[in-house]
């Protein structure tokens, strides 16, 4: 996604402002990002959840199809994960992703949030199948870990004066690099190279956590945007930091997580 040019003599530009002005804006601003991502985890969650119900079938009796041992698929189920279906399914938040950095410098804030809302729901289809290869209560537990040391790295992000510009690529470089590993994995099939891959990727999104965190409040800062601009960028940081939460749920879900047999 495009980065914002910064300019750090931007708040010297017009009408001064106060340190409280500043201060109370950048809080407004952040609260904006957050709640964003909240309503966009929310979205998925839901979605997930309303799939699994109808994907699931509540006895052997009524299933047509199964996965495992105790996993028992209604039609619509067997549809969505036992034809191609599944890989439209699968793909579909990346080419939103794609759509997203493209097209968003001719969004308006509304249109950029409308997508950031879709992405999301398209998301938490894609993220059903989780339900299925993981029990529930491991999922809930998992998720509430996730949240728990993503609300303390991004709170680190927030507060620390030391830049974390300088980790910035190398967490890039490290993210391209699991990319890469895991379309090999694909075709090798290692649960050695998965392992490795995911606890990298616990500390890749960790750092990136943080880093964005910190980024976007250097946006604020220095970037002097107006209102229509800031909420835009309130829908993107919405959108780095939901991924960022997400990718490190499912690499710490498969870390820990109980599988279905």
């Amino acid at each position: 996604m495009q980065q914002f040019e910064q300019n750090r003599h931007a708040i010297n530009a017009g009408a001064v402002r106060s340190e409280a002005q500043i201060d109370q804006g950048l809080r407004t601003f952040m609260l904006g990002v957050y709640n964003h991502m909240v309503l966009g985890l929310a979205i998925s969650a839901l979605v997930a959840l309303g799939i699994n119900k109808l994907a699931i079938a509540s006895s052997a009796d009524q299933a047509v199809a199964r996965i495992g041992q105790s996993v028992y698929l209604t039609a619509f189920g067997k549809a969505l994960y036992g034809s191609p279906l599944m890989w439209l399914v699968a793909l579909a938040p990346l080419a939103f992703i794609f759509f997203f950095s493209f097209r968003f410098d001719r969004m308006s804030s509304s249109a950029a949030r409308t997508t950031f809302l879709v992405f999301s729901a398209v998301m938490g289809a894609s993220l059903s199948t989780l339900l299925i290869r993981y029990t529930g209560a491991s999922v809930v537990q998992v998720f509430f870990i996730t949240a728990a040391a993503f609300g303390s790295l991004s709170l680190w992000g927030y507060t620390t004066n030391r830049s974390l510009s300088g980790i910035g690529s190398f967490l890039i470089m490290g993210l391209i690099g699991i990319i890469l590993a895991s379309i090999v994995n694909i075709f090798v099939g290692s649960s050695f190279l998965q392992m490795g891959i995911s606890v990298l990727g616990v500390l890749i999104f960790a750092g990136l956590t943080a880093y964005d965190t910190q980024k976007l409040k250097e946006m604020y800062l220095y970037g002097n945007f107006d209102q229509e601009a800031a909420a835009k960028i309130s829908v993107y940081g919405a959108l780095n930091l939901y991924l960022d939460f997400i990718n490190m749920f499912q690499y710490l879900l498969y870390l820990v997580g109980n599988r279905n047999n």
